[in-house]
């Protein structure tokens, strides 16, 4: 196989920004196919990249002979529809949250195996140019070990960026499950536990809604981890973060400080104890007001292409996602909660 023939489920921001862009510049990709529920908007990327639109994916799965699926739904629909593209032995980019339980988890990773198909979840933060420096840096031993750290994701919401506005699925818990956390508080989850090459296991946390009207879903979210290394830190989600995003990480290790993203110019920060800094220009860091290219699907295609399984694989995702689905069970029980490990 020297092209993939691809199709996108779910016409929304994350589709129109990455996706179908990302998968148009990449000459290992074909588009064949976009498909939603609103039929203008699959026509519109359709006219726009080429393919047919369709509102129904099982017809889409049967009728195009794709290689490979994009899963962009709402939350609620990742599960279902990523299980129907496998059993069609179509290789799936599933959008994160990877899906709203523990169980949906398993199936979609059985449903991968059983039909002999790739699943990969789209943690893009693994991705970005500083985070790839920052792993470089710790993996060096030149920091040490990691002792505590904060991490942060927050924007103003995703009103300003779903094609739904106020009204959209996000701030609908039966098609969310899960308000800031599971939209941004899982890219952090993902990305200390990729960072520290280490498992969560323990989360206190309070989830919450405090600012955002007429939703039934968390707007913040504070979060205390224990990691299994014994390292403790902090993880913030947040949709009132109204001046502006904030990705944002920071290491405090035996030997130094490492900064990420919280420079405008150099991305990633090392301090060390012993005064000696470096300062790193990698190239900023994507956001919703920001967009640069992600990698997510180049790194899909290739690892499709190559008869490799993605290294941002369902389990990957299954272990993100208990992260968050602790602290829901913390902030409803006011307890620590104990991660779920394999």
């Amino acid at each position: 196989m020297d092209k993939l023939r691809v199709g996108l489920i779910g016409c929304g921001a994350i589709t129109i920004h990455r996706h179908a862009p990302e998968y148009a510049m990449n000459p290992k990709a074909d588009i064949a196919a976009f498909c939603d529920l609103v039929q203008e908007r699959a026509d519109k990327l359709a006219a726009e990249y080429g393919g047919k639109g369709y509102t129904s994916y099982e017809e889409m799965l049967v009728s195009e002979g794709l290689d490979a699926v994009s899963v962009c739904t709402s939350n609620a629909d990742h599960a279902k529809v990523s299980i129907a593209a496998l059993r069609h032995g179509v290789h799936v980019l599933c959008e994160k949250p990877m899906a709203v339980s523990e169980t949906e988890c398993q199936a979609m990773i059985e449903a991968a195996q059983e039909n002999n198909a790739f699943l990969m979840i789209g943690h893009n933060q693994r991705l970005m140019p500083a985070h790839v420096k920052a792993k470089e840096l710790l993996q060096s031993g030149m920091l040490g070990r990691v002792l505590t750290f904060r991490t942060a994701f927050g924007h103003p919401g995703p009103e300003g960026w779903s094609v739904e506005g106020k009204e959209g699925w996000f701030f609908r818990k039966n098609r969310a499950f899960v308000g800031a956390m599971g939209d941004l508080g899982v890219h952090k989850a993902d990305l200390i536990r990729w960072l520290l090459a280490d498992e969560v296991a323990e989360v206190g946390a309070f989830v919450d809604t405090l600012h955002k009207e007429g939703t039934d879903v968390d707007d913040n979210a504070i979060c205390i981890l224990r990691m299994r290394s014994g390292a403790i830190g902090t993880l913030a989600a947040s949709w009132t973060y109204y001046r502006g995003e904030d990705n944002s990480t920071v290491l405090y290790c035996e030997n130094g400080v490492i900064k990420i993203g919280t420079d405008p110019v150099h991305q990633v920060i090392v301090e060390l104890r012993n005064g000696h800094v470096e300062r790193h220009e990698t190239g900023a860091i994507a956001t919703n007001d920001g967009q640069t290219h992600s990698g997510v699907i180049d790194a899909f295609v290739s690892a499709v292409l190559a008869g490799m399984p993605p290294a941002i694989s369902g389990e990957e995702g299954r272990r993100s996602l208990r992260v968050i689905l602790a602290a829901l069970e913390s902030a409803e029980t006011g307890q620590f909660v104990k991660v779920r490990q394999d």
